[in-house]
């Protein structure tokens, strides 16, 4: 576990150089992703801004990620905590949107996203710093389960080559604490604390399962079946996040 750790901190210190920047930047929202990108970004010695911006958040998830940027500023001095509550924000621009706009609830969820990812660029601009991206490799490459231009919208991704479970095991590795690492996980964009697996119907093992699946089918049971399914749809249908925006070709007899 050293050793990724290592890899992943050297990674992140390089590019950070190469690009000229100070440092980085983080968004915390009280998970284990976040959570554990922020931790690696801080052990480079960089300057490293965590950014807690809640907007009608849960109160648990607003205090894990608040007891995470205590522990993460008590462990490393070049760390910054910061928070800006967007909730005031989020609401002005809902009542700027026509009606069927602001009441629809999967636009307005990933409007909080974007909101986010706005203000991440706008903060870490100003201490010139790169925007850290918090994706996983089921998220990122697998289901495609975050918002395009908000979550997606990053400099670099330092954990997207790791499954949910090795994120876990890094993060107890890393010391991260049992209330992160134990909180069942959620993308926070919503009312409620609707979690993940409520939104995909499976666990992160079962699709880090289909992801690498490539056996006989026929020997597989009903819920793998239905894992398999449930992984392959999100893949198609979020194919437009993980491939590069398309771009019309213009043939060379259609120029002037």
């Amino acid at each position: 576990m050293e050793q990724l750790a290592s890899h992943i901190v050297q990674w992140l210190a390089a590019y950070c150089r190469e690009a000229q920047q100070a440092g980085f930047i983080v968004g915390i929202s009280g998970g284990v992703d976040s959570a554990l990108t922020s931790t690696l970004c801080a052990k480079t010695g960089m300057k490293t801004i965590v950014l807690s911006m809640p907007i009608h958040q849960q109160p648990e998830q607003l205090l894990r990620a608040r007891n995470h940027m205590d522990w993460l500023q008590a462990n490393f001095s070049n760390v910054q905590p910061m928070e800006i509550d967007l909730t005031a924000a989020f609401e002005s621009l809902r009542t700027a949107f026509p009606l069927a706009v602001a009441s629809h609830e999967l636009s307005m969820a990933n409007t909080r996203s974007r909101l986010r990812m706005t203000t991440l660029y706008a903060v870490g601009q100003t201490h010139r710093c790169l925007v850290a991206g918090t994706g996983n490799k089921i998220e990122d490459f697998g289901v495609g389960f975050y918002t395009k231009y908000g979550d997606g919208g990053v400099d670099l991704s330092p954990i997207a080559d790791l499954t949910k479970t090795e994120v876990w095991n890094l993060s107890k590795y890393l010391g991260i604490s049992q209330e992160i690492t134990s909180a069942k996980p959620t993308d926070g964009l919503w009312g409620e604390d609707r979690t993940d697996e409520d939104q995909l119907g499976a666990t992160y093992p079962e699709l880090e399962w289909a992801m690498e699946f490539k056996g006989d089918e026929s020997s597989l049971t009903a819920r793998q079946h239905e894992v398999l399914a449930i992984y392959r749809r999100f893949n198609r249908v979020n194919r437009h996040k993980m491939e590069p925006i398309p771009v019309c070709k213009i043939p060379k007899e259609l120029r002037a």
